[in-house]
């Protein structure tokens, strides 16, 4: 049997669920995903999301780092997710930030905006790094974050998802237990 998933499955996926409920309403805000123990090279905030948020309905796409056959046994038995070749087909995705599909994912439409993909994109950390700017709803003020391991074509490309509105992609950045979410809607900078 594979294990790895939630310790305690329906309140950690509460949780997760909550957690990230928390990060979209306030992007910029970090949030600690519960703990589980996928296979690696999996990180643990991406399990926990999947584990949150994946059934037999969500096509998923993984980068070549993340599609090993151990993580994909995993993610059959935890989840039965259909796995897609095309990230233009998967309603989530999952890469490394240096090796993100950011234009063939798909945006929506003008009619379903909610049948856009949701892009989980690994960095390194949220303490050094690029400094992002962020403003838009759910942001106060200016909220500015570091972010290590951010590609140099992220933020070209967030420009262009946000020009798509209402249209677009949505984003959860993750470390190895923590996210922090850029809806579609979140103006985001560099400093």
């Amino acid at each position: 049997m594979l294990t790895g998933g939630f310790a305690d499955p329906i309140h950690d996926s509460q949780a997760a669920f909550r957690a990230l409920l928390e990060a979209t309403a306030r992007p910029g805000t970090i949030v600690s995903l519960p703990p589980c123990d996928p296979p690696p090279p999996l990180p643990q905030a991406a399990a926990a999301i999947l584990l949150a948020l994946c059934d037999r309905d969500t096509p998923l796409w993984l980068d070549a780092s993340f599609a090993t056959r151990t993580v994909c046994e995993w993610l059959r038995f935890h989840t039965a997710s259909p796995l897609v070749s095309d990230p233009a087909d998967a309603s989530f995705a999952f890469a490394c930030a240096d090796s993100a599909p950011f234009d063939a994912l798909t945006p929506g439409t003008d009619e379903a905006p909610e049948r856009s993909a949701t892009l989980v994109l690994f960095v390194e950390g949220f303490v050094q790094g690029r400094v992002l700017r962020l403003s838009g709803p759910g942001i106060d003020s200016a909220t500015l974050i570091p972010v290590d391991g951010l590609s140099e074509a992220f933020l070209g490309w967030r420009a262009r998802n946000l020009a798509l509105y209402p249209r677009g992609v949505d984003v959860l950045l993750i470390t190895r237990t923590e996210a922090i979410a850029l809806p579609r809607t979140t103006v985001v900078q560099e400093v």
